[in-house]
């Protein structure tokens, strides 16, 4: 499952819903799967130590970090980066940045699309943004430019503001063979786990590729996927964030683990 605005609810808090208010909602989803003998495996835009953190605290060795680029097993990285890996003592990010396409992004979409300050930091990987821009047009952009081996991917609606726009949302410039999905299915299949076994829940675009992977995907209430047609193994539950999760993780248990 994801964390920033699925599991987690205002502030980044496991404790509290989307409207701030205290709930355990969120632990009980957590805490219902280890009771059921399910893996719990977090999947975020976060880099490594903001997801790491979080699955030690929920018991979890497993995690996959910065929109899919890389999937941790027991602590060993696997890197689903295609062509480009660190090396020469360059980071991902490094590469990256030195190719011009996080400049000709900020400066094609000028007013529409910054840094995501101050958590654009420290990254692996993916050049972290905020904005509101298509992320289709954003990808022809950078293949008419020779970055066709990078993307930008569209994680989700922020709460955080930005003047002239609503809704602003939070993207990640990757490699184009990184994507939550193809992480999501490695990890099934290094964990010898069947599709019909598993399920996900997440609240933006990316995260619903996901679906391709899985047996249901469970979208919160507060999901925004910006008119993308949901699947046919997709629902939506009725409440945002803990909750929304509490009650998907809920209702696939109750149905013996079978998908709907």
């Amino acid at each position: 499952m994801d964390l920033d605005g699925t599991l987690l609810g205002r502030g980044a808090s496991l404790v509290h819903d989307a409207d701030g208010a205290f709930t355990l909602l969120g632990v009980r989803a957590a805490e219902a799967l280890h009771r059921a003998g399910a893996q719990l495996v977090l999947f975020s835009g976060r880099r490594k130590a903001q997801v790491a953190e979080p699955a030690r605290l929920l018991g979890q060795a497993d995690f996959i970090y910065e929109a899919g680029a890389c999937v941790v097993l027991d602590g060993e990285e696997h890197w689903l980066t295609g062509d480009l890996v660190p090396r020469d003592g360059l980071t991902i990010h490094d590469q990256i940045a030195a190719s011009g396409a996080p400049a000709l992004l900020l400066e094609r979409y000028a007013g529409r699309l910054e840094l995501h300050t101050p958590w654009h930091v420290g990254r692996e990987v993916s050049h972290l943004f905020r904005g509101a821009v298509d992320a289709f047009e954003a990808d022809a952009l950078l293949a008419d430019a020779g970055h066709a081996g990078l993307r930008l991917v569209d994680n989700g609606a922020i709460s955080r503001p930005m003047p002239g726009l609503e809704r602003p949302h939070v993207y990640h410039l990757v490699p184009r063979a990184a994507s939550k999905a193809r992480a999501v299915a490695f990890h099934t299949r290094a964990r010898g786990y069947a599709r019909p076994e598993t399920i996900a829940v997440g609240d933006s675009r990316e995260d619903l590729g996901a679906a391709e992977a899985v047996g249901t995907f469970w979208l919160v209430a507060n999901a925004h996927v910006d008119g993308v047609p949901l699947p046919a193994n997709a629902r939506v539950a009725s409440e945002r964030n803990g909750p929304g999760v509490y009650e998907a993780v809920l209702t696939e248990l109750t149905a013996g683990g079978r998908t709907t």
